[in-house]
């Protein structure tokens, strides 16, 4: 089938009690573990890319890989999304270059000025058959090119999603709860917690509507601890615990953001191959089980945290 819109899938898991994994890529290997995990668990799939993605691999480069991924998993549902345009014109060249989801970052803009950036998003998306996903409140964290402190981010205010989606016209709403880009989501002996109350104040005022969590990594610490045995430096890195992420999943959370993980889990891979193998130079040699790795991750997350296996 060719690349669809996020609009069936979205409503299938809020009425199923799953969410769909939103994975970013970044090059082919990425690409094949990611989809490769989805066609063997016949789950939905959106496969992501940010603007750093797109000035790193190129945007023509992106969307042959995943034209490539749909050929050769042609029984399961694959939206092209882009994650986190911070512009109408990044959201319009990605919109007439194929991409069937966009995403309009204004939530650093006050709330008018927001809705009114979203909507003219909007209004050009669904002229040409994509859909549109907005963000209220504001994630702390370093991932690609977003950058937020944490003083700086804030939890979604419920009183205004009704106003937002209503007058801005978006498709599916990510909203701040507690989540966080990148592997340092919080400190290190604290106990992380989803603000569910929001989720839940959110989902009552916008009945049957898909909510979005980003920053949604939970830093798995096997892939921390090797990437420190074999030379690396990441000390206190904390992510989201997997069973909040799967409560929030059979709420009204459709679509769940996940990247860290499988930048973890690749490099994991490779610093040991290095260690173990110092002669290696083909990068077949250590590229090809780091693709495994990320079908590992993946295939855990799609079936232990998202429950969204033989869904399509």
């Amino acid at each position: 089938m060719p690349l669809v819109t996020s609009t069936e899938m979205f409503k299938k898991a809020y009425d199923g009690g799953y969410a769909i994994g939103a994975f970013n890529v970044n090059n082919m290997e990425i690409v094949q573990g990611i989809t490769e995990a989805a066609r063997d668990l016949s789950a939905p799939l959106i496969l992501q890319v940010s603007k750093g993605a797109r000035a790193y691999a190129n945007h023509t480069y992106l969307v042959k890989l995943v034209e490539a991924a749909v050929i050769e998993c042609p029984n399961i549902p694959i939206v092209l999304h882009l994650d986190h345009g911070p512009d109408f014109e990044t959201c319009k060249s990605c919109i007439d270059g194929g991409f069937t989801s966009v995403m309009i970052d204004a939530s650093g803009k006050p709330f008018a000025e927001n809705i009114e950036i979203t909507k003219k998003v909007v209004e050009y998306a669904h002229d040409h058959g994509v859909v549109v996903e907005a963000e209220l409140g504001t994630l702390a964290g370093i991932e690609d090119d977003v950058k937020v402190k944490s003083e700086d981010s804030s939890y979604t205010h419920p009183e205004e999603v009704e106003e937002f989606v209503s007058k801005s016209g978006c498709d599916s709403l990510a909203i701040a709860i507690g989540t966080s880009h990148g592997a340092y989501k919080f400190k290190p002996g604290t106990k992380p917690q989803l603000r569910f109350d929001v989720l839940e104040e959110v989902s009552r005022r916008l009945p049957g509507f898909p909510i979005v969590l980003h920053g949604s990594s939970s830093v798995p610490k096997e892939f921390v601890e090797k990437i420190n045995k074999f030379g690396g430096n990441m000390p206190g890195a904390v992510g989201v615990p997997e069973d909040q992420l799967r409560h929030a999943a059979e709420l009204s959370v459709c679509k769940i953001n996940i990247d860290s993980d499988l930048r973890l889990a690749m490099t994991a891979c490779i610093r040991e191959h290095f260690a173990e193998a110092p002669s290696d130079f083909d990068p077949r040699q250590y590229l090809k089980p780091a693709r495994q790795a990320i079908k590992d991750m993946v295939s855990h997350k799609i079936v232990d945290v998202l429950g969204c296996d033989h869904k399509a």
